[in-house]
């Protein structure tokens, strides 16, 4: 079937680039069998619709928050996940094929990691040279001896694959450090197959989920000896790792806690995990920090991102870290010079699946073979540790060839030649239309009892734009499932829910740092949503009274002013030296209190707060809170353009509000009501108490003539939502009594001081329910103190202005149950969120050999 026997469709004008193996054409431009009905879909599609479904990925991957972070010295920056609408298809007969091939070589893996850290005999006979390991950064000699229970030390590993010329596939190479990808491969099948569910189902792709099951299950089968039920966590550097968004997905995917090197700690030779209630002991990490970062004792003096005393604990056994301590070295490039020489000794077996050509320079002849061939190669350094870059030498000049050639001969054993491969290209919708670009790889495998299951599928990059760039994520390639189409469906193992006998799991207390970054979504969450009401009440008086002459409505919108600044923090702003100036052009302090995200107080400094407290939690909440959340930040770039910023403000904060709300409904309707959601609660109801009080002490403490006092209160009500009831409630005109009746006093309205002071016990008793001490009792009595003084209060005297007309009343009693809701605030703080002592290293910081982190 040929292109040009199709519709005037998107693929009837793809053409291959004309090198190497197109995966959707053929040589002689027919279109490959596997690909034939897949086509036939996408040509009734359109142009339009196709375009139009790419857009419809993009909003999905945004909506669920799937990023890809790339972090320098300067800024740290979420970039979205590019997905192309077309995948790539491989048949399922030739899978299967490349499948026993990535067994394979898994198992091979396998054994060389355990004879590195154990016998060693392969280094001893010169099977493998002693100093292409011996050197390598990642050949952690302190690990040696230590083993994980179960017959493999390899349990989960990923495989970067191209396909040639020939139209055979070969390895590029082995990812074992902490290899990262499936869970994005998990979630393009997720995107992809909700925007084309017709042509997914027609296809009959084969499912990649059963790797999660075989993961989880690989987890539990290296816990250490004894232990049926072991508890196991994802070690993390934390939300600024490239890949922090597939720790988040692959803990919520496996239930496993989300945890940083500071949540853990050894004692006894054992691993414990800080939660709010009490240690926990850990059986199993699965480990997403290098290892050299792992263990400042042994490993790294200066690194932050491990557990003290971690390997000590490997070394007892108490502990299996997944994959092991030092697996890295797996990664050498070297490495795949010498495996096709040891499969038949190791395994009895050539391999099935080649490497691509590889040639160490640590050995004279192979160091000779690259040398002459400089111009031809790929020449890369030994170690993914090392500093040094990999160089495509057909891009270099005379003298950069000649830098480098002086470079191998100075250290040959350091670098490794490897044959430059030109990767099949695949279609992508460009923005051109249809277009075939290199395309590569990357399926992983995971440790099972008769072997290595591997992944149906995985995560394919097709290049970026930038031609003869790197296909990564870094270098801005675009990511594409893999669909294996066609055979039987897999057999379903190892099911989530089996028959065994029930056994009731106790419920899980939340990490320290988890709980306390829930308490804190809880406090920025309400802290935005107060400054945008606040802000929308300002920005309307602005508009009704910046252009009025002198009268009640500019007083009142200069107190609304000096209100804002000093409830959010913001000085100078509308208080203060040339304050007159600022609030009779108040339009760039306004903007910068909503778009000013390094500017504490305001509404993007609030959003940013709970972005950083999300990127954390993102293993505990709901893919749904992306659906609230993700638009926030649009909505603040929309500011960015000063010309139209007063124009779009109004509408942009209730955009921001009706985000804010539709988070609050999220939590209040769709979380289970445990340990998580109580620090939350707390947090939101410290944070509301704070704001309401500040608003009413601040707002009312001078009276005013009685036209500006009505707007102001009419302002404080509307910022306080509880305008409608009040109007209800009191028909006549305001008075400053019953207005505080309503927001200081009134138990039943959710936005009063005291519902949130009544609603925060009930959260800190669950808190301390099941604990031997009661953390928060300190916040609990505070809490009563005030309850005792809202008994106590008349709002009829606090209303009643000195002859300065100073509520001084009011005044004090904003500044005592301020420092209360703080003294609690920091009373809940030390009792749960307790840090651990600064670590005094006993030696010197040393450079880890090979130098930093990759």
């Amino acid at each position: 079937m040929s292109l040009t026997s199709t519709s005037d469709g998107p693929l009837r004008r793809y053409r291959s680039p004309g090198h190497g193996v197109d995966e959707l054409v053929d040589a002689a431009g027919d279109l490959r069998p596997h690909w034939r009905e897949l086509a036939v879909g996408y040509e009734r599609l359109g142009h339009e619709e196709l375009a139009r479904r790419q857009a419809e990925i993009r909003l999905l991957l945004d909506k669920d928050g799937v990023t890809y972070n790339l972090t320098t010295e300067e800024r740290r920056r979420h970039l979205p996940w590019n997905l192309d609408a077309l995948p790539l298809v491989i048949p399922t007969d030739e899978w299967r094929t490349l499948e026993r091939g990535v067994a394979q070589r898994a198992e091979l893996l396998d054994i060389v990691l355990d004879d590195l850290y154990g016998a060693r005999r392969l280094l001893r006979d010169g099977l493998i040279p002693p100093a292409m390991i011996l050197i390598d950064p990642q050949y952690a000699r302190p690990c040696a001896g230590v083993r994980i229970p179960g017959p493999k030390q390899l349990v989960v590993a990923g495989f970067d694959l191209a396909r040639t010329r020939d139209g055979s596939w070969t390895v590029l190479g082995h990812r074992t450090q902490a290899p990262s990808g499936a869970a994005y491969a998990l979630e393009n099948r997720r995107v992809l197959s909700r925007v084309f569910p017709l042509l997914f189902q027609a296809a009959g792709v084969q499912r990649v989920e059963p790797y999660a099951r075989a993961l989880r299950s690989a987890l539990r089968a290296a816990a250490p000896a004894g232990i049926d039920d072991p508890v196991i966590v994802l070690l993390s550097p934390g939300p600024f790792s490239e890949t922090a968004f597939e720790h988040a997905s692959v803990a919520a995917r496996l239930g496993l806690p989300l945890v940083e090197g500071a949540d853990l700690e050894v004692r006894e030779g054992k691993v414990w995990l800080r939660t709010v209630a009490r240690l926990q002991q850990v059986d199993v990490i699965l480990r997403r920090v290098d290892a050299w970062f792992s263990d400042p004792l042994e490993l790294r003096p200066d690194s932050t991102l491990g557990v003290p005393g971690l390997l000590d604990a490997c070394r007892a056994g108490t502990v299996s870290v997944v994959n092991t301590l030092g697996s890295g070295v797996l990664e050498n490039a070297g490495l795949l010079a010498v495996l096709p020489s040891l499969a038949r000794p190791l395994l009895g077996a050539d391999l099935s699946l080649e490497s691509t050509g590889a040639w160490w320079c640590g050995d004279a002849a192979s160091r000779s073979h690259v040398l002459a061939s400089l111009g031809e190669l790929m020449v890369r350094p030994l170690s993914r540790q090392s500093l040094e870059h990999s160089h495509d030498t057909r891009l270099m000049s005379a003298g950069e060839l000649d830098a480098l050639r002086r470079r191998i001969e100075a250290r040959p054993e350091r670098w490794v030649g490897q044959e430059r491969i030109e990767p099949s290209t695949a279609p992508m919708l460009g923005p051109g239309g249809i277009e075939g670009r290199p395309t590569v790889l990357r399926t992983f495998a995971v440790a099972a009892p008769d072997g290595y299951r591997v992944m149906t599928g995985g995560l394919a990059r097709t290049a970026g734009p930038i031609p003869g760039a790197p296909i990564s994520s870094r270098a801005g390639a675009v990511a594409k499932d893999v669909w294996v189409v066609g055979g039987e469906p897999e057999r379903e193992v190892d099911f989530w829910i089996t028959s065994d006998e029930f056994v009731p799991e106790p419920v899980g207390v939340p990490a320290a740092r988890a709980a306390e970054n829930m308490f804190w979504l809880g406090r920025y969450a309400e802290r935005a949503d107060a400054t945008v009401r606040l802000l929308r009440v300002v920005n309307g008086r602005r508009d009704e009274f910046q252009r009025a002459p002198a009268g009640p409505g500019k007083a009142a919108l200069t107190v609304l002013l000096e209100t804002l600044t000093r409830v959010t923090g913001t000085f100078p702003g509308f208080v203060g030296d040339d304050a007159d100036t600022r609030c009779d052009d108040p339009d760039s302090e306004l903007l910068s209190l909503i778009i000013g995200e390094d500017r504490p107080g305001s509404v993007a400094h609030a959003i940013a707060g709970m972005f950083d407290a999300i990127d954390v939690l993102r293993d505990q909440l709901s893919v749904d809170t992306w659906l609230v959340v993700g638009s926030l930040r649009h909505e603040l770039d929309r500011l960015a353009d000063p010309d139209d910023a007063h124009e779009a403000a109004t509408t942009v904060l209730n955009r921001l509000l009706e985000g804010l709300l539709a988070l609050s409904g999220l939590a209040g309707e769709s979380m289970v009501r445990d340990h998580a959601w109580h620090f939350m609660e707390a947090g939101r109801r410290l944070e509301r108490a704070a704001q309401v009080t500040s608003l009413v002490s601040t707002a009312l403490t001078t009276e005013r003539s009685v036209a500006t006092e009505s707007l102001v209160l009419e302002s404080v009500l509307a910022a306080g939502e509880s305008i409608i009831t009040y109007r209800r409630r009191h028909r006549s005109r305001a008075r400053v009594a019953t207005v505080l009746d309503l927001l200081l006093l009134d138990a039943g309205n959710p936005r009063s001081l005291r519902f949130q002071v009544d609603a925060l016990q009930p959260s800190l008793a669950a808190l301390g329910a099941d604990l031997p001490a009661h953390p928060a009792r300190t916040a609990t009595s505070l809490l009563r103190d005030t309850a005792s003084l809202l008994d106590g209060i008349d709002t009829v005297a606090l209303a009643t202005p000195d002859e300065r007309g100073r509520r001084h009343e009011l005044e004090a009693l904003g500044v005592t149950v301020r420092d209360r809701l703080h003294s609690a605030s920091d009373a809940i703080t030390a009792g749960y969120f307790s840090r651990l002592p600064l670590q005094h290293r006993l030696v010197t910081p040393i450079q880890a050999p090979g130098g930093g982190p990759r």
